[in-house]
Formats: C-alpha cells, structure tokens, sequence
C-alpha cells in the first residue's frame, strides 16, 4: 500500500459473524491517522469514520468455529467468500478491502484477483473497530456478544490444546533439543574434568578413552597414591574388563603426574560427579525418547530410528506438519537430516543419492500413517524398512525387490492383528482403573 491509499471497506470478523465496515474516503492517508487517534477513546467520534455496511452472522456454533480456524489457517472459508462477493460492490473502479490478518489477505487475493487487498493498513482503524465494536453493532440482529465470544473462545482453544496423552510430539521435540544440548554439555565438561584431572593422572585418558568410564574411575580413584582394595574392586565394577583394570591400578602406581592438594580433589571429585549424573541423565533421556516415539510414531522411529525420527518432527515443527510437508523441489542437502541414518552409511557413495531420495520417499508415508492413524502400530515401519533394505540389496546386487502392493498388503494384515492387541491391552487397562478407582470409593464410604 502506498502512503496515498486507503482503504474503502474493511473486513472485521467477530465470534458472530462476518462484518464489513464502511470507511470514510480520504484523499491522503497521512490524515486519517490523526484524526482515527483522536476518535479512538470516543465511540461517536468513531462512528463519523467507519459505519457497518454489512453483516452476516454464522448459523450456528460449529460454522463459527470451523470458520475460525480457517481465518487462523490464512484460509479463506466459502462463508466469507460469499459474504464478500455478495457485499461489496461491483460498479466501482477500485476498491480497496481493509484484511487485520496477513495471510488471509494473501488467500483473498488468489480467491477473488478482480479485487485490492489491503494487509498493511493503518492499524488503529482495526484497534477503533475492536474497541468500538459494541457501539458499532448496536443496530445488529445478533445480541449478547460477550457470550458468543466466550463460546467460541473456549470451543477454538480446546480443539487447539485437545491432544492425546499417547501421541504428544511437542515432547518428543522438547527432548531431542535437550538431548542434542546435553551432548554438548557432556563433551565440553568432559573434556574439562580429564584437561583437570591428567594434572593428577595423566595416563587414565589413554587407558579409558570413554568418557563416562573415565568420570567413574577418576571419582573412584582420586589420589592415586592412597588407592587400596576397595578402590581396586570399584575399578574392576566400573570397567567389567580384569585386564585393563589391572592397567589402570599398574599406571596409577607408576604416574608421572604431580601432587595433587586435597581442596583440589575435592573440587574435581563434586564436578565428576556432576558429569557423571549428566551421563547417567542423558541415558535416561535417550530410552524416554525411544518410549515416547514408540507411542506418538512407531513406523517413523521403526524405519529410521528413534533420534533421527525426532530430529525430523524437531525440524518440521510437529508430527502433522512433517506429514503435511509438500515437496519444495529444492536442492538436495549434502548433509541433511537423514544423512545420520545408517542405511546412508552403508549405501556406496555412487548409490548414496538414490537411496536418500528412496528414504525421503519412504520417511513421508511413515509420518503419513503414523500421523493419521487412530492406533499407531509399527507394522507399517517394519514393511517400510524391508523395502529400504531390499533397496540397498537392489543397488550392490541386482536382485529384484517385492512389489510395494505385495507388501502394503502384508503390512495391512499385521496391522489389524497389532491394533487388535493394542485396544485389547487399552480396554484391560481402563478396566483395572475403574476396579481401582471403585474400591477407593468404597473404603472412603465405609471410613
């Protein structure tokens, strides 16, 4: 929009209904802004600048709402297309259409291209309509605003926060950003603590190069020159290796490392331990993550695994975006997200693109089925990850794979079989808590 535009109508959509706003006609927008200011903490001053052309009310609740989650989309409802081509007027050389939200500006436009969409319009006339709007609406068929609001507030967050307990991705997201932090973390400390303990022990890192082990055995030995038999029989438990136990107790005997104070062990001993709970923590982290994708998107985590799976639902934002992704024809990535997975890996470098794109293909229609299943089952993930490897086999040898119709087919029938068994164990489960929850009562009841 120029600085020498304004808009004729504005479009203003409330929990009742559809309503366009008439607006006064200015020949320089620079003067609408000061006066609109002026009028916006008097309702009859506001009125001398928008008056309502038109109103259509919803018919009933759920066309509010199916109507609300198409403005919140950027979708253009064939409500509002009607109620736009049935109200503003044809004769006119240039009309231009006030729109508060952005992307619904951009859909009206492919909708109706015969029409001027104004997105970016002097935002106070939007702030006065809302304000305003009771006073503006007085002479509207349509009463008691306040609990139309309230009821499509209420029925637009509860199909925004309805989940299923069993299907929560934003966790999954959540914990792959932790995990992928907490690898961070544990390689910088780790490197911090062996950097602050070869002082002490400098050998410990070449006999135990892993990093959890190395933590464990450094809090376990501390001052090498006072180790005994207890400390030698923790070594032994930590590396469950007799040998290279007995290397590290030999090294520790026979160190070039300098003297440590006790202060200084002190200090080391409360940091190994915190990497320590760190480590422990992080496999922890990696098994609720296993869980949670198991549930939320069996046949994602059974093709591709688990952390890649979710790195892939991080990416798009949720389960449903990733499943509702349309192809960009962008360029390849050299190292994308799926360049982890192992079947890349194993692929021969002339056969790594092929393969990727096979992949890609196969990881869509497993976000696909897991995302709109009702009872998500790994079947499908096991059929699809047969395919990648018969794929792989295909490429190195030549044989032929199965055709996918033989084995969506087979997929389909262990499917059923694994819902069957699923709902089995839900309706068990619902069972003993309802038992449960009856025999609380009753013990209430009798006390």
């Amino acid at each position: 929009m120029t600085t020498s535009e304004a808009p004729n109508y504005a479009l203003y959509e409330h929990a009742v209904g559809y309503t366009m706003f008439k607006i006064k006609a200015y020949e320089d927008i620079g003067q609408i802004q000061p006066e609109v200011q002026s009028a916006m903490t008097d309702a009859q001053r506001f009125q001398a600048i928008v008056q309502v052309h038109a109103f259509e009310p919803f018919r009933n609740t759920e066309a509010a709402l199916e109507n609300a989650n198409s403005i919140a989309d950027g979708v253009v409802h064939v409500d509002l297309l009607n109620f736009l081509e049935a109200n503003l007027p044809k004769k006119k050389k240039k009309v231009l259409l006030g729109v508060g939200e952005q992307r619904l500006a951009a859909s009206l436009v492919e909708a109706m291209p015969g029409l001027l969409f104004l997105a970016s319009w002097p935002i106070e006339l939007m702030r006065g309509i809302r304000s305003h709007f009771r006073v503006l609406a007085k002479d509207l068929p349509h009463a008691q605003l306040g609990k139309a609001q309230l009821s499509l507030g209420h029925s637009f967050s509860r199909a925004k926060v309805k989940f299923d307990v069993h299907r929560v991705d934003n966790m999954v997201i959540q914990s792959i950003a932790l995990l992928d932090q907490l690898d961070k973390d544990i390689n910088l400390f780790g490197m911090r603590i062996k950097e602050w303990y070869a002082y002490h022990y400098p050998e410990l890192i070449k006999i135990v190069p892993e990093l959890y082990n190395y933590v464990r055995c450094a809090t376990a030995i501390m001052d090498r020159e006072k180790m005994d038999e207890a400390v030698e029989m923790k070594i032994k438990e930590i590396l469950q290796d007799e040998q290279k136990a007995m290397t590290v107790i030999e090294a520790a005997r026979t160190s070039m490392g300098m003297q440590i104070s006790e202060l200084d062990l002190q200090n080391i001993e409360l940091f190994a331990k915190r990497v320590a709970s760190l480590a422990e923590y992080r496999q922890r982290l990696h098994q609720y993550i296993k869980d949670r994708m198991e549930a939320c998107a069996p046949s994602l985590s059974t093709l591709i695994g688990e952390q890649v799976g979710a790195r892939l639902i991080s990416h798009a934002g949720s389960l449903t975006n990733l499943a509702k992704a349309l192809k960009t024809r962008a360029n390849t990535p050299k190292y994308g997200l799926l360049f982890h997975s192992s079947f890349i890996g194993r692929a021969q470098a002339k056969h790594k693109g092929r393969i990727s794109r096979f992949l890609a293909n196969k990881c869509s229609l497993a976000s696909r089925i897991d995302c709109f299943s009702d009872v998500p089952v790994s079947s499908y993930g096991e059929a699809l990850r047969k395919q990648v490897e018969e794929r792989l086999v295909y490429y190195e040898k030549g044989v032929v794979p199965k055709k996918n119709v033989d084995v969506m087919q087979e997929a389909v029938e262990e499917a059923t079989v694994a819902v069957a068994k699923v709902l089995k164990k839900r309706r068990k489960a619902a069972k003993r808590m309802k038992m449960s929850r009856e025999t609380i009562s009753s013990e209430g009841a009798t006390e």
